[in-house]
């Protein structure tokens, strides 16, 4: 973890936004940089229903969720291990199915 802190912003899907209270932004501290995965360990500890949507019992993202960092797939980086520093922005779309 760096030294410097500041806040990362979680954009959430409308579909996934009743688990936030209503909230499609979310700002989360983080101690200068982090990672995917423990900023959405952040998330899953004060939305337990949200983080039990975005991502399965083995911590991974779920394959409808996709997950970008300052617009680049983060499948395409490190998947939950990209690093995230304080300024940058998370964003989340969730898959929904019709027919």
């Amino acid at each position: 973890m760096g030294d410097a802190g500041g806040t990362v912003t979680v954009l959430v899907p409308a579909v996934l936004a009743q688990h936030t209270g209503d909230r499609r932004e979310l700002t989360v501290q983080v101690p200068g940089t982090t990672t995917v995965a423990e900023l959405l360990d952040v998330l899953a500890r004060d939305y337990p229903i949200f983080g039990r949507r975005v991502r399965n019992e083995a911590g991974a993202i779920r394959r409808y969720v996709n997950c970008y960092l300052d617009g680049e797939d983060i499948r395409g980086l490190d998947g939950t291990g990209t690093r995230v520093q304080a300024g940058q922005q998370l964003l989340l779309i969730q898959s929904v199915a019709g027919g």
